[in-house]
This record gives C-alpha cells, sequence and structure tokens, in this order.
C-alpha cells in the first residue's frame, strides 16, 4: 500500500529521463476532469450505512442455484442484492442505483436464473454499453446457472456474427448483447425482440453517453408491453429519466449509493509540473507496492503510444481499446487478468466491466473527460472489500 511520503515527491521531483514524450503542447482543448477537486470531501462519517438483513437462503430461490451461488464465493448479499433480488423474484420492475464494484450485475441475474429455471418458456434480453460487460456478465451467468439447464449467447461486435446466429437459432434462454450488434442481428431477421419478456438495461448512462439512445428506444419499443424490465444505472440524469419513463412502469426504486467512490480507494494526484509523463509513471511502476496496474489514457493512439514508450524501458504490457478486434482486446484483458502481464494499457473501454480480481492501481495518466468518468475508471480497484490506490497526473 502506498503510503503518503512514497510519492508525494512526484510533485515535487526533477526530471529523470529525456523528458518531452507525455507534452501536449499544440493540441487542440479537450473537455477534461481535475479530481483534485473532489478527492478527500467524503469521510466514514458522511456515508449512510446501509445494513444487510438477508443471507441468500432467505430468498425464495431453488437449492441448486443456492449451491452455485455458494460455490461462487457469496457468503451474504451485497446491500444491492439484498434489496434487489426478493423484488425481481416477487416479478416488480426494478430501477437500481448503486456504485461501481457493488455486485449489480448477480443482483439482476440470480433472480432471472431462478425466474427462468422455473418457466422455461420465459426468455431474458440484457443490453449492455460494452463487449467487455457483455463478456463479463455472460462469465457470470455460466457460474450461477451451471447444472440448471440454461443456455446464453453473447452478441457483441468486433466478432464474427456467424457463430452468433447459429446459437440464436437454438433459442438461448439468456441473450447478452451490446445495442448495434443486437439491431443488427434483428435487421437480419435473425433475433425476434418480441420473444423476451424480462429485459435488462445495464449501465444506462454509459450507454447514453456513447450515443445509443436512439439504438436503445428502438429495441425497447419492439419488446412486448407486457414484460418485466430492470433498469440499472450508476447516475440519473434527465437524459436516464427520459429513457426510464419510456421503458420502465410502476418500478420499485432501490439506491444503495453512498459515496460515489469506494472508501477502499485511496485517491491521490501526481503534479507533473513539466516533466515527462512516461517517465513519472515508469518511477512509479518501479516501486514495489505497484503490483497490478491499470493505466487509462483519453486515446486509442495514446495508448499505443505508451506501449511503445513502456517497451522501451522493458515493460510487459497489454493494450485494450476501440480500435482493436474483439479477439485481440479479449487476448489483453485475459493476459492481464491471469497475470500474463501486470500492466494494462487502456481507454474508457476499461472503465466498466472489467472485474479483474487484485487490481493494486489504477493510474489515470490523461485525465478522464467527466467526474462520472472518473469515478468508474478508479472503481476497477478496491473491489470486493479489498483496498487500492487511484493516482491521477495533473499539470
Amino acid at each position: 500500500m502506498y503510503k503518503q511520503s512514497n510519492y508525494s515527491r512526484y510533485s515535487r521531483g526533477s526530471n529523470s529521463r529525456s523528458g518531452g514524450r507525455g507534452s501536449n503542447q499544440g493540441r487542440a482543448k479537450i473537455r477534461s476532469f481535475d479530481p483534485s477537486q473532489v478527492i478527500g470531501r467524503v469521510t466514514r462519517s458522511t456515508l449512510d450505512v446501509y445494513e444487510v438483513k438477508n443471507n441468500f437462503s432467505d430468498f425464495k430461490l431453488e437449492e441448486r442455484l443456492l449451491r452455485n451461488i455458494t460455490a461462487h464465493g457469496f457468503k451474504t448479499p451485497t446491500p444491492i442484492q439484498d434489496q434487489a433480488i426478493p423484488k425481481v423474484v416477487e416479478g416488480h420492475d426494478v430501477v437500481g442505483m448503486a456504485n461501481t464494484g457493488t455486485g449489480k450485475t448477480a443482483a439482476f441475474l440470480i433472480p432471472l436464473i431462478n425466474k427462468i429455471y422455473l418457466n422455461k418458456y420465459s426468455r431474458v434480453l440484457i443490453i449492455t454499453p460494452t463487449r467487455e460487460l457483455a463478456v463479463q456478465i455472460d462469465k457470470e451467468f455460466q457460474s450461477f446457472s451451471q447444472g440448471m439447464g440454461l443456455y446464453s449467447v453473447t452478441c457483441i461486435g468486433g466478432v464474427p456474427i456467424r457463430a452468433q446466429i447459429t446459437r440464436l437459432q437454438k433459442r438461448p434462454h439468456f441473450v447478452v448483447g451490446t445495442p448495434g450488434r443486437l439491431l443488427d442481428l434483428h435487421n437480419r431477421r435473425k433475433i425476434n425482440f418480441s420473444s423476451f419478456d424480462s429485459i435488462v438495461l445495464d449501465e444506462v448512462d454509459r450507454m447514453l453517453d456513447m450515443g445509443f439512445i436512439h439504438d436503445i428506444n428502438e429495441i425497447v419499443s419492439k419488446i412486448p408491453h407486457r414484460r418485466q424490465s430492470l433498469f440499472f444505472a450508476a447516475t440519473l440524469n434527465d437524459k436516464v429519466r427520459e429513457v426510464m419513463g419510456k421503458f420502465i412502469n410502476n418500478p420499485v426504486v432501490i439506491s444503495v449509493k453512498t459515496a460515489d467512490a469506494s472508501e477502499n480507494v485511496h485517491q491521490d494526484i501526481i503534479k507533473i509540473g513539466g516533466r515527462s509523463k512516461s517517465d513519472v509513471l515508469c518511477d512509479l511502476l518501479n516501486q514495489e507496492e505497484v503490483s497490478k496496474t491499470l493505466v487509462f489514457t483519453r486515446t486509442k493512439r495514446g495508448a499505443d503510444v505508451l506501449q511503445k514508450n513502456l517497451a522501451q524501458f522493458g515493460y510487459q504490457t497489454a493494450v485494450l481499446h476501440g480500435n482493436k478486434s474483439q479477439s485481440q482486446r479479449q487476448r489483453s484483458l485475459d493476459k492481464f487478468g491471469q497475470g500474463g502481464v501486470n500492466i494494462l494499457i487502456a481507454t474508457d473501454v476499461a472503465s466498466r466491466g472489467i472485474d479483474v480480481d487484485d487490481i493494486t492501481h489504477v493510474i489515470n495518466y490523461d485525465l478522464p473527460e467527466s467526474y462520472d468518468a472518473y469515478i468508474h475508471r478508479i472503481g476497477r480497484t478496491g473491489r470486493a472489500d479489498k483496498k487500492g490506490i487511484a493516482l491521477t497526473f495533473v499539470a
């Protein structure tokens, strides 16, 4: 774990290598968020603490599902799970507002798996903003549904569509996908949205930020009005409320948001002061306590350039951004998650849906574009009651 004295020197330090690689001179001004204005404002005394009231065995869940939950390593529900699972089991529409890393994927997967296990004629459509999040949700589905005779398909871009079409022909119980690929399949008449009676919109705020509002509206307009609708977001702004109003009726609204950032994440600023950003990054990566690091850049080109810079100094890294094919993105993620490399350089495509154990550090090499983007970036560490460090480079 970092102590303040370990890296406060970077606010004052001198140039350590040739300098100049991190310069932004001559570039157009872009929208960015400096987290120094919010770091340290929330303390434990200001937080509203929700006390979990149930065990998983208290919910009306099938025995096989309960065994899978235990095998998955879940002991007690998180606050969002404790409140959402019984309401979904009862058939209510649900709006869930929760911080990143709070277990909301299981909050909708567990009760929906239970529902479909009891009625295998029902089907679930789960819509996510990114390919990585869709893959992550499907992995959790596979774990929770093991041995229950339930099947799924992931419908995402960046991979051949033919295999997805073949699996859709077998009428899987769960379809998890991104808006663009789902509409492509619909236009090819390979998926019929009217066949789903349960729908989940996950990370709605992120989908709207990515410009998917028209795709979402088109998909939702083709799903039967008699359905169970689940709606999850980390933030609730006017655009999100507009979609929610069209999508869901008389929902149970659950909010377990306390502080936006987990108390398990220690946040700090690294002042560059005209030095080379990549030099400062190398100095940080050389510290013993920096063992598994996710480095965020603003652009795809910036991620590739940084990888080449670090390679010159002997660092082995993986890169994840939107110009990579899905197979390349998944290989980078697997390599990082399985310990093949301990540094992943990524754009904000990795700020949601990346559930990698034991990330010790998140480094914002480039400033995020907004407060929400910052919160989601640093939420990749300090998960599942573990401690993490989030550092942000500022000029």
